[in-house]
């Protein structure tokens, strides 16, 4: 019996269509993270914006 074994692309695609399933994960983070990996913009420089412009919008 032969198992196949993931790619790197088909493991990081499973991880990021399920962030949002993950304990403890905010779901606004998750989508977050998930549309940028998506939409091929995942770079720090990218999470670091989004995630200030989360907390910006979280505060009013």
């Amino acid at each position: 019996m032969e198992e196949k074994v993931k790619s790197g692309k088909e493991i990081l695609d499973d991880f990021f269509g399920n962030i949002d399933n993950i304990e403890n994960v905010d779901p606004k983070v998750a989508q977050m993270l998930n549309d940028l990996y998506n939409d091929g913009k995942l770079t720090d420089t990218n999470v670091k914006n989004g995630l200030q412009t989360l907390r910006e919008t979280d505060v009013d």
